[in-house]
C-alpha cells in the first residue's frame, strides 16, 4: 500500500512538472493542447464529443507517464513504441483542431456570437491569421459579444497602438513647433539686424547731408 501511495505521489508530481523531454518537439504540442482540448467539453457545441475527449485525455496522460519513465534511466519502455503512440496522438490532436476550425467557421456564418466567442478563446485556432476577421465580426456584433479574453486583448493592443501613434504625433508636432519657433527667432533676428542697418544708413546719410550743407554754406560765405 505504501509503495502504491509513493508511486501515485511520484506521478502526480510529474503531472505538475514540465513535459517529458524525449521527443519533446512532438510531445509538447500534444501535451500542451490536451489541456485546451479538455476544456472543449464546457462549450455547448462540443458536448457531443465529451466521451471522445475523455478517452483522448486518458491516452495522453498514459503516454505522458511513459515519457517520464523513458526520461528516467533504466526504463524498459522502447522509445520507438512511445514515438508510435505520439504519432497516433498527434493525428487525433490535429483532428480536434480541424473540428474547432470548422466550428469557428460555422459560428461565423450562423452569426452565433456566443459560440464564436468561446471558440476563439480555446487557444486551438490561429488567431493571428484570423485577427482581422475576428475583429470585423466583433465590430459587426459588438452588442452580442463577450469581450473577455482574446477580443479584450485585441482592444487593449489597439488602444496601446493608438496611444503610441498619438504620442508619436505629439512628438512630431512638438518637433515641428520647435522648428517653427527656431525659424521665427531667425527671422526676428534678421528683422532687428535689418532695422539696425537701415537706421545706421539713415544716420550716415543724414550726416553726409549735413556735411554737404555745411560745405556749401562755407563756400557761399567766401563769395560774398
Amino acid at each position: 500500500m505504501r509503495k502504491f501511495f509513493l508511486f501515485f505521489i511520484f506521478f502526480y508530481t510529474l503531472q505538475l512538472s514540465a513535459n517529458p523531454k524525449v521527443f519533446a518537439r512532438l510531445g509538447d504540442v500534444i501535451y500542451d493542447n490536451a489541456v485546451k482540448i479538455k476544456k472543449l467539453k464546457k462549450i455547448e457545441g462540443f458536448r457531443g464529443y465529451k466521451g471522445v475527449i475523455d478517452n483522448y485525455i486518458k491516452e495522453v496522460n498514459a503516454a505522458k507517464e511513459d515519457g517520464y519513465l523513458i526520461d528516467k534511466s533504466g526504463t524498459e519502455i522502447p522509445k520507438t513504441t512511445y514515438l508510435k503512440k505520439l504519432r497516433e496522438l498527434i493525428k487525433k490532436n490535429d483532428n480536434f483542431i480541424r473540428i474547432v476550425e470548422q466550428t469557428y467557421e460555422r459560428a461565423k456564418i450562423e452569426e452565433n456570437s456566443r459560440l464564436f466567442s468561446q471558440v476563439i478563446n480555446t487557444g486551438l485556432i490561429n488567431t493571428d491569421e484570423h485577427k482581422k476577421e475576428i475583429l470585423d465580426y466583433y465590430f459587426a456584433h459588438a452588442k452580442d459579444m463577450n469581450t473577455t479574453g482574446l477580443i479584450q486583448s485585441y482592444l487593449d493592443e489597439d488602444a496601446k497602438l493608438r496611444a503610441k501613434k498619438e504620442a508619436q504625433r505629439k512628438r512630431y508636432k512638438t518637433k515641428k513647433e520647435r522648428e517653427a519657433e527656431r525659424i521665427r527667432e531667425i527671422r526676428e533676428r534678421d528683422r532687428i539686424e535689418k532695422e539696425r542697418l537701415e537706421k545706421k544708413l539713415q544716420r550716415e546719410l543724414q550726416q553726409k547731408k549735413e556735411q554737404i550743407r555745411e560745405y556749401q554754406e562755407e563756400e557761399l560765405k567766401k563769395t560774398i
